[in-house]
């Protein structure tokens, strides 16, 4: 059973559930303010969890997105957008944009070939301006400590991913990045991909996502959920652990 602040999907269990079919439409994100309360961060509480007196609650496997989560380039990605479309991002633009691939960015502006364009704009900026945020190190070397794999399941294409990782410290048992599945978020291949390839079941993995778009993905799939993000922070190692009970 999900703690109070996390919530796992209705979503497959098996990594079968996430072949590619384009006969249903994807999850839909819900905008920020429409989240579940317990996907709020402000129901999420440290409930002072002790994880070497509590082993049975390390999860099999913690995934986390990248943008926006570990690093804080969600603004030059939106930065990005803008310069390639030309026109200035409104309200109207963000579930579109935020948290989104590249392709389905691309297509979102009416021209699939925008696509390199868009990676080479993305990309220049994360080389250049990329930071890491607060909590990011703390939380990747205590998952380390304790053992649990981890797993970056990113939208970014494996260009962009390859700049942030060396600023990140930490050795990954697997990255996910665009081009692995078909689908990208908010469709829940790439979590599933990602347990199926750790030989984890979802329902015992934590997913730390910043976007509704990820937060629907990694829910759709099954995974607990934790809501990461620039105003917020990141969880800490007890919030993670806690997300999973015997």
């Amino acid at each position: 059973m999900p703690s109070d602040f996390s919530e796992a999907g209705a979503g497959p269990d098996s990594p079968e559930a996430g072949a590619r079919q384009e006969t249903a439409a994807p999850p839909s994100p819900a905008p920020s303010s429409a989240l579940p309360s317990s996907l709020s961060p402000s129901a999420v509480t440290d409930p002072g969890t002790d994880v070497a007196a509590r082993p049975e609650c390390v999860p099999e496997a913690v995934l986390l997105d990248m943008d926006g989560t570990l690093v804080d380039t969600e603004g030059l990605w939106w930065e990005a957008v803008a310069d390639v479309a030309g026109r200035p991002l409104t309200h109207d633009d963000v579930p579109h944009v935020h948290g989104r691939t590249i392709e389905d960015v691309a297509r979102y502006l009416g021209e699939p070939t925008l696509a390199a364009r868009l990676t080479e704009a993305f990309a220049d900026r994360v080389e250049r301006d990329a930071a890491v945020l607060p909590g990011a190190a703390e939380l990747l070397s205590g998952l380390a400590a304790v053992g649990i794999p981890t797993a970056l399941v990113s939208a970014s294409p494996r260009s962009v991913v390859d700049l942030v990782l060396p600023r990140l410290g930490h050795t990954f048992d697997l990255i996910i990045t665009d081009e692995d599945t078909e689908r990208g978020k908010p469709w829940p291949d790439p979590y599933l991909e990602a347990t199926r390839r750790l030989g984890a079941s979802p329902s015992r993995c934590v997913a730390i996502e910043d976007s509704p778009t990820g937060i629907a993905a990694a829910r759709a799939a099954g995974c607990h959920v934790l809501v990461a993000g620039p105003d917020h922070g990141l969880p800490s190692l007890p919030r993670v652990c806690a997300c999973v009970t015997p």
